[in-house]
């Protein structure tokens, strides 16, 4: 663990503001889930909740059947990391912070899809190799979650209408499992 350097007060209401400055780094927003974690030694920890960390298995079994049945490289992302990727080595993605550029994407609530002369965008920060072919935002109950994402390499052809169904229907399938 860090030290900030940053203190702060709790208030008459049993209240502490995390620093915008952490709260941006952490790219933690109004709204956000937090889990609280306490230690023996009196240490107070809060981690951003993801609620789609808790498919994290059905999510990879997703990825597996989407990445044998298109051939793709094939990720499930939460609003801020890739939790399943199958088609490449694990460590090359899973767990790294999800890229700007596909946060926007979520944001947009639409489904992406590269167009032939366009430049391909990122997936993860810092990561030229892969960007994204299809992403589409996994949105439950009015929340944005995650998404389902095909990637491509350079050079390889854009993706089809087959792959933007698919990634489709499985943002909404996962967010009907968040539902219930």
């Amino acid at each position: 663990m860090k030290a900030t350097g940053i203190v702060r007060r709790i208030d008459d209401l049993g209240r502490v503001v995390i620093p915008k400055e952490i709260r941006r780094t952490m790219r933690i927003r109004e709204g956000d889930p937090l889990e609280i974690y306490t230690e023996k030694d009196g240490e107070v920890i809060f981690k951003k909740y993801s609620p789609m960390g808790d498919l994290s298995d059905f999510a990879n079994q997703i990825c597996e059947t989407l990445n044998k049945t298109t051939n793709c490289i094939t990720i499930v992302t939460d609003r801020d990391t890739v939790i399943s990727v199958y088609g490449v080595p694990k460590r090359e993605l899973a767990d790294k912070r999800i890229s700007v550029e596909l946060e926007q994407i979520m944001e947009g609530r639409q489904v992406y899809q590269r167009k032939p002369a366009e430049r391909g965008l990122p997936i993860v920060d810092g990561e030229t190799q892969y960007s994204i072919g299809i992403a589409a935002p996994i949105i439950s109950e009015g929340d944005i979650l995650g998404s389902v994402a095909f990637l491509t390499t350079e050079g390889s052809p854009p993706l089809g209408e087959v792959e933007n169904k698919l990634a489709s229907a499985v943002a909404r399938f996962l967010s009907k499992q968040m539902e219930s």
